[in-house]
């Protein structure tokens, strides 16, 4: 996006990537659909940046949903909104998308360097490079950084970059697994049975480290470590945080949010007959074979047979939360240049001429087109900034990296 506002202003730009093609991260999220943002009103589409909405928020007003969409629709490619409110290219795919924005960026003059990896800045505008031919020296004028976090770092976001810029006094905020999983010590029988099925229409509920209560409806999803899926990237940020605070974190699964405890009471009341207990929780109640088997792994044999308590399990199952799954797994980072080293033009004060954009700040979102909005937003206006600066020392030089 950057280079993209820069090229179009008759700036030369280049575009180093570590990795032998470009945007692979952007094709890993097009896995998913591609949710490049969403339709939420921008009052509670900038809420979810939480400590980070108040220096993101005029760069997602200069260019948030809207823009990115009809940046989308310049493509030739429409957009739809889902049922939850996200919004995906009409075919779902990153492919497309990606293919038509490097030609255009190609057209605009803007130079591709792969297999480059970016080993030390030596004073202003030198940067060396590691390549397939040994290592590149390149000057520049102005240098924009988008090194992307630490996750899927074989996708070329590793967060090597932290060494780098902790070495040049710039202060990084440590990176974190976000949009993560949680471990849960399961037994065989759901990590052999149940991996990979999903847990719908269910309430999640926790209190954080300030006591204070968070609850929501939607899917979860059983892994053979533990637990993802939306509801869990949705409150990653504070399970994580309530997590490393003290150790230990239980949450609270309403398996039948639509059922009132007493109804479910009386439908546990009712004689069986020859049913099995399984069976009628699976018929009666319509609870899924992975839900049923959760209750089994909660309770003992003994008490799961007591409507009583059986009832209240299903309202509010409790699973133990252990750890967050590693960084590398998750689909985004926490942590990064902190907002105080840098100028309002996302430029570091300690050294001139070298911007951020992307992943790298220190900001973190839920899934659900935060991200990459975000991402591409801060990218335009690093682009802006670049420009208001090279006006105003009146260079002539027009060469970006």
């Amino acid at each position: 996006m950057a280079a993209e506002v820069l090229a179009t202003a008759g700036i030369s730009v280049t575009v180093y990537d570590a990795m032998p093609s470009t945007g692979r991260k952007f094709l890993q999220a097009g896995r998913g659909g591609l949710n490049i943002t969403h339709s939420a009103s921008f009052d509670a589409f900038i809420a979810v940046y939480g400590q980070a909405q108040s220096w993101l928020m005029p760069m997602l007003r200069g260019f948030g949903r809207d823009q990115l969409q009809q940046w989308v629709h310049g493509f030739g490619i429409d957009t739809f909104v889902g049922s939850s409110g996200r919004v995906f290219p009409a075919d779902k795919k990153a492919a497309p998308l990606l293919r038509a924005w490097i030609h255009r960026l190609k057209q605009f003059g803007v130079c591709f360097e792969m297999k480059h990896r970016l080993l030390d800045i030596k004073g202003e505008g030198h940067l060396l490079f590691k390549s397939p031919n040994g290592e590149v020296s390149v000057t520049v004028d102005a240098i924009i950084l988008a090194l992307g976090g630490g996750s899927w770092s074989q996708l070329g976001s590793d967060g090597q970059w932290v060494t780098m810029l902790s070495a040049k006094g710039v202060e990084i905020a440590p990176l974190k697994p976000a949009n993560c999983g949680f471990d849960v010590a399961w037994t065989d029988v759901i990590k052999d049975k149940f991996a990979g099925q999903p847990l719908k229409g269910v309430v999640l509920s926790f209190k954080d480290s300030q006591d204070q209560s968070h609850s929501k409806k939607g899917e979860l999803m059983i892994t053979q470590t533990g637990l993802e899926g939306g509801l869990i990237y949705h409150f990653s940020a504070v399970l994580r945080d309530t997590l490393a605070l003290h150790q230990s974190l239980t949450i609270f699964i309403d398996l039948m949010p639509d059922y009132a405890l007493e109804q479910l009471v009386i439908l546990l009341s009712q004689p069986k007959g020859t049913k099995t207990l399984t069976k009628q929780l699976r018929t009666q109640l319509g609870l899924s074979p992975q839900a049923v088997a959760l209750l089994y792994e909660c309770l003992p044999d003994n008490s799961i047979k007591t409507p009583v308590l059986l009832a209240n399990t299903i309202k509010s199952l409790p699973i133990p939360l252990i750890s967050t799954r590693p960084i590398n797994e998750a689909i985004s980072t926490a942590g990064g240049v902190v907002c105080s080293e840098l100028t309002e033009r996302l430029m570091l004060k300690k050294h001139e001429g070298i911007f951020c954009a992307g992943e790298m700040l220190d900001w973190e979102a839920p899934t659900g087109g935060y991200l990459l909005t975000a991402v591409m937003s801060t990218g335009v206006w690093v682009g802006h900034s670049v420009l208001d600066w090279l006006n105003d020392r009146n260079t002539n030089s027009t060469s970006i990296v």
